[in-house]
């Protein structure tokens, strides 16, 4: 229990020294959290255009769709704040034999190198998420939706973000075995850019029925963002409970298989100084 209790006091110490370099330089800090409220706020702009000319998106009507939006701005802040600095950090730990000085360290490797440095400024779509998530919530119909829902919203949130983090993790330590080389890790960009759509519009031919199938069941993320978007969207629906149900399944699987790569990749490493 003493050693468990160690990791919520090393992520702390983590997160404030993250916190303390950033504010070093307080302009690049603030320019940066400019930054990525200004992309969002574009990409939303983009989706406002596009609902003056339509009612519904594949069912999901405007107000609908801003929930899906801000369920993908909760993720993705958290993804890319917590986890993808030091993701894409590992094939240059592996190249200048920073991943000896970890692996000597007396906590466990995967958490070290998953959460070391902590990126603030991307945090800050977090709390725009928030105000639009309030706002949209205000022009829904609230009939028909359950209590539960409300509470098991943030609950599919965290499954969202570990299932991206499995997906992040294993593709980055394949960077163990290609030594430096992170090509495949470079594929979690293309991979994610099918979550942030409803999975409503890969069902119109044969090729997005396979699409769906294939990032719903094998690569799952198309449901990170859809199951918790649509838990906080619309009512519970009977045709949609084995999702919300096979989401944590994917969740467990997916953790079990990123650590399981990651552990047969540090198998097969070999030290800089060797």
């Amino acid at each position: 229990m003493h050693n468990f209790l160690r990791y919520p006091r090393l992520f702390y110490t983590f997160a404030r020294n993250s916190l303390i370099r950033d504010m070093t330089f307080r302009a690049n800090f603030l320019i940066e959290i400019l930054s990525n409220i200004g992309w969002m706020a574009m990409n939303l702009g983009f989706y406002i255009l596009v609902f003056s000319y339509t009612k519904s998106i594949e069912g999901w009507d405007q107000y609908e769709f801003f929930v899906f939006i801000a369920t993908t701005m909760f993720i993705n802040s958290l993804v890319q704040g917590l986890f993808m600095p030091n993701a894409q950090e590992l094939s240059e730990l592996v190249r200048t034999g920073g991943l000896d000085y970890a692996l000597l360290k007396p906590i466990d490797t995967q958490f070290m190198l998953s959460l070391r440095r902590i990126n603030w400024s991307s945090l800050g779509n977090f709390f725009v998420a928030g105000i639009l998530l309030a706002y949209a919530l205000q022009h829904l119909d609230q009939t028909g939706f359950h209590p539960v829902q409300y509470f098991l919203y943030p609950f599919y949130i965290l499954c969202g973000v570990l299932i991206l983090y499995s997906v992040m993790f294993s593709l980055a330590a394949t960077s163990i075995w290609l030594g430096r080389n992170q090509s495949l890790y470079d594929f979690w960009f293309y991979i994610t850019n099918f979550s942030r759509y409803p999975m409503e519009i890969y069902g119109g031919n044969a090729l997005g029925s396979s699409l769906r199938t294939i990032f719903t069941f094998v690569i799952p993320v198309l449901i990170v963002i859809n199951v918790p978007a649509r838990m906080m969207a619309m009512p519970m629906k009977p045709e949609y409970n084995y999702l919300a149900t096979f989401a944590i399944v994917a969740t467990v699987v997916s953790l079990v298989a990123s650590r399981w790569i990651f552990k047969r990749a540090l198998e097969s490493y070999r030290s800089a100084s060797s």
